[in-house]
């Protein structure tokens, strides 16, 4: 049984990433688009179900301007799936709520990420890779494989010997996979989607990232238009 399977997350509410070994699930979430305009004009004591295209366009403007507060009330809960070193750059957006499976607790679903193919540094950005078809790394993906495999056996006899996980732990590598819940409001989520979502992002977090538009989209569509279409990097005119 694997980690998505002990957490009961529905096939249809979840993506798969990575070539499969990673995902990301939609958990939970509270209010809808007419939560944000029913926030919007709270003061006038007005409150709708549905949204008509006056309502769109006050969507587009509190976006637009940056009058964010009103889309604070609507809040996602994700169960995420993916290797240390991306939930290491998650974790550096503090506006999303963590709570993460322990390896102080268990050794359950013990995985490890393996790349389908390997890129090249960048020359000139010590921040970037790039693809390069003609980099023959079929031996060099093995050895991390087989590297991965040491060091679960290295964990397991450190186990069977008396060792504490607290210490066990720390021969794993950073392809180690984690899963862990993360929740946020949709005014952050917009930003987190503008930086992961991006060339400049690495691409396995912006694997995650792609994977959560397509989540949210059917419970925010007309938010999702216009983030498309105005604030992701090949918005027109960006």
């Amino acid at each position: 049984m694997n980690a998505m399977e002990h957490l009961n997350i529905p096939p249809a509410n979840h993506v798969k990433v990575l070539g499969g070994q990673g995902w990301v699930g939609l958990i939970d979430h509270l209010g809808s688009e007419s939560t944000i305009v029913n926030a919007a004009r709270v003061s006038f004591g007005k409150l709708k179900n549905t949204m008509d295209d006056r309502d769109v366009k006050l969507l587009e403007y509190l976006i637009d301007n940056r009058h964010t507060s009103p889309l604070e009330h609507v809040v996602f809960t994700f169960s995420i799936h993916c290797p240390l070193f991306v939930r290491g750059q998650w974790h550096r957006h503090r506006t999303w709520s963590y709570n993460e499976i322990s390896r102080r607790y268990t050794e359950i679903d013990m995985e490890f990420y393996t790349p389908e193919h390997l890129r090249r540094q960048s020359e000139n950005n010590r921040q970037a890779s790039f693809d390069d078809p003609d980099f023959a790394d079929g031996e060099l993906r093995q050895q991390i494989a087989a590297h991965n495999q040491l060091s679960l056996e290295l964990y397991d006899r450190l186990l069977a010997s008396g060792v504490c996980r607290e210490q066990a732990r720390g021969v794993l590598p950073q392809n180690m996979m984690v899963t862990f819940w993360g929740t946020v409001d949709l005014a952050n989520l917009l930003h987190f989607l503008q930086l992961r979502d991006s060339s400049h992002a690495q691409y396995e977090i912006r694997e995650y990232a792609v994977a959560i538009r397509q989540l949210i989209r059917p419970i925010v569509p007309h938010v999702m238009d216009y983030y498309e279409k105005n604030l992701a990097e090949n918005a027109p005119g960006k």
